[in-house]
Parts: C-alpha cells; sequence; structure tokens
C-alpha cells in the first residue's frame, strides 16, 4: 500500500507513517516543517525506516506544488489530510493565515486528489471546534468537573456552531471534505476529533495540553490554568486514533462520505486540572503549583465525543484508558528531555 500524510512531520502525522512503515507500506510524508518538533520528528521516523518512506517538504498553500506532490507519489491508496494550523488563540492573532492552511489548504488537497489520485481513499483530521461553545446544552458543575445534564456525549447530528477563526476554517474544510464525496465521488472520510496525546507530542499551551503538562511539570516550567480547571475533555491515546483511521479506511463502502465524532468517549474523561493534575502529583511525588487565569474565548466547559456511530459501522472503540496512556506519555517524556530544550 502507497499512504501520502500532508502534516506527516506533526505529532499525529508521524505516529501514522510510523505505523504504515511497521506494516510494510510505502509513506510519502508532506510537510513545510514549520512547526516546532517537526524536524526532530522526521529525524526519529528516518533513523527507524530505512525503506519504503519519502519525504516532500510542501506547504498546502501552494495548489501547484501539492498537486504536483501528490501527482508523484505514485498509485496512492490512502491520503491523510492532517497539515494544519492547531490553534485556536493563533487563529485569533492572523485569521487570514490560519484561513489559507485550513480551508485553502484542504481545498486544494481535495482537488490534487480528484485531478490525481480520484481512487484514494481520504482521511481528514476535523475537530470537536465545529460545534462551539455548545451553550445551549445544560450542564452541572460537581467538585471536581463540569458534566452534561442531559446526555453523556456529543453525537454527529450536533448542530454546527463554528467559533473562533480556527473553527471556520477548521470546519469549512470539515464541510469541502465531506461534499466531495457526494458531488465529486471521492472517498472521503471526516474525523471530528477531540483531545488526541501519545508519544512524539511537543505539546505547547495553546495546543495538545496533555503532552504540555506533563513537559512543563518534567522540566519545571510554569503552568497556566484558563477557568477554573473543572473542564472536562475525553481523551484519546494516538494509537487507539489509528485504529479508527484504519476502521474507517478498511470499511469504505460504510465510511465514505460519513462524518465521524473520534474521541475517547463517555468513559475515558478528566478535567483539565482538579482531576489530570491530582494524576500527574501522583507520577512525580510532589505537589505542583500553577497560575491561574480567566477563561478564554469558546473554551467548552464540557466536551465529550458521543463514539456509538463509530462503534456501530467501524466495529472500534478506544482500548487505552487515560491513566494508563498519560503514565506511558510521562515515561515517554521523562526519557527524551532534550528535544523539549
Amino acid at each position: 500500500m502507497s499512504v501520502v500524510i500532508t502534516g506527516g512531520a506533526g505529532f499525529i502525522g508521524i505516529n501514522v507513517a510510523d505505523d504504515h512503515l511497521n506494516r510494510g507500506d510505502g509513506v510519502v510524508v508532506l510537510d513545510d516543517f514549520s512547526r516546532a518538533g517537526s524536524r526532530a520528528n522526521l529525524e526519529w521516523l528516518q533513523d527507524r525506516h530505512r525503506h519504503g518512506l519519502t519525504v516532500m517538504e510542501v506547504d498546502i498553500r501552494n495548489s501547484e506544488k501539492t498537486e504536483a506532490a501528490i501527482a508523484a507519489s505514485g498509485d496512492v491508496e490512502r491520503v491523510y489530510h492532517l497539515a494544519a494550523q492547531v490553534a485556536v488563540t493563533t487563529s485569533v492573532r492572523d485569521p487570514r493565515t490560519d484561513f489559507e492552511i485550513n480551508a485553502l489548504g484542504t481545498f486544494n488537497v481535495l482537488e490534487a486528489v480528484r485531478a490525481r489520485a480520484p481512487e484514494a481513499f481520504v482521511i481528514y483530521a476535523s475537530t470537536n471546534k465545529v460545534y462551539g461553545g455548545m451553550e445551549d446544552l445544560p450542564t452541572a458543575e460537581d467538585t471536581t468537573r463540569y458534566r452534561f445534564r442531559d446526555q453523556d456525549g456529543i453525537a454527529e447530528d450536533q448542530p454546527l456552531d463554528f467559533h473562533s477563526p480556527y473553527g471556520c476554517s477548521k470546519g469549512a474544510g470539515d464541510q469541502y471534505v465531506r461534499d466531495y464525496a457526494r458531488i465529486f465521488g471521492l472517498q472521503t472520510v471526516v474525523m471530528r476529533q477531540s483531545c488526541i496525546y501519545g508519544r512524539r507530542q511537543m505539546g505547547v499551551e495553546d495546543q495538545g495540553w496533555v503532552a504540555h503538562f506533563c513537559i512543563s511539570t518534567h522540566k519545571n516550567r510554569p503552568i497556566t490554568i484558563y477557568g477554573d480547571g473543572k473542564q472536562v475533555r475525553d481523551l484519546l491515546w494516538i494509537e487507539d486514533l489509528i485504529a479508527a483511521y484504519h476502521a474507517a479506511a478498511e470499511y469504505p463502502e460504510i465510511s465514505s462520505g460519513q462524518v465521524y465524532n473520534i474521541g475517547g468517549g463517555p468513559e475515558n474523561t478528566l478535567s483539565i486540572w482538579i482531576e489530570f493534575g491530582a494524576i500527574l502529583e501522583e507520577l512525580t511525588d510532589r505537589k505542583i503549583d500553577v497560575n491561574w487565569s480567566e477563561w478564554r474565548p469558546g473554551d467548552q466547559p464540557v466536551y465529550v465525543s458521543s463514539i456509538a456511530k463509530a462503534e456501530r459501522d467501524l466495529g472500534w472503540r478506544p482500548k487505552v484508558a487515560p491513566g494508563e496512556g498519560i503514565a506511558m506519555l510521562w515515561d515517554w517524556v521523562g526519557a527524551n528531555l532534550p528535544i523539549f530544550d
């Protein structure tokens, strides 16, 4: 099998590439290497795999180079579109660049696939941010967390309500990917992802909070909690996400043109500091002092994915519980501290 991965040197991309190379597949990594840590990720991948890997430095904002890269990749069977501007705060500071990467870049990838690899199966990494703040859903506040009053998780029929330039740009890509299955007959699937975490994640304050807190604690760096730390998210270990990708691609007759909410689901949730911080303190065996600040715009008090559709259609469920995954990530960060200098 031959696969193309846009954003292939990022956290999710590098893990997807490693998985396919371990399976003996040919992998083409497309990346502009603008993200901190992407070069280190690529070096790690190249050290592990001497054969089957092709790397092209491509900015998906350039339609001609994107199409040329797809054309040069041979008989492509899968395209993972993972390249993105990933931070809400960055999108507010620079909405034009956010739009060009997430909306225009996705359009360019779809057009390149339509022209050069129309039989390929396209997987798009979308986001739960397309649902906005969900202010209409009643929540309750408990001692350590918020929760939905009337439901366990958010299903795919939740109305779209793009909030922030990031939500708008990712949502535009989301809808383009879905519609290219309907209008042009491409095989595409949209994965509206919740909190993905795992090894090779170079988390920073604006994105990748699980890894960011682990890195900051290991390095004795300050941590700022925005809001009250009771915000709840469902966590999904990177290998469970990759299993969802494979499941969708293996059943294109079911998944093509579909949208799936992909996360840890109701059984794999944590509040971002009140509960998660307690796990970190147990791992490090010390009290962790943090700074507190105001809520950030668009920050959902609760986001938990309903994964019932993915389970029903694809036979997929997460296997790694947050306690297990966080311990593995903590150990990986501790063993690789120099790359976070």
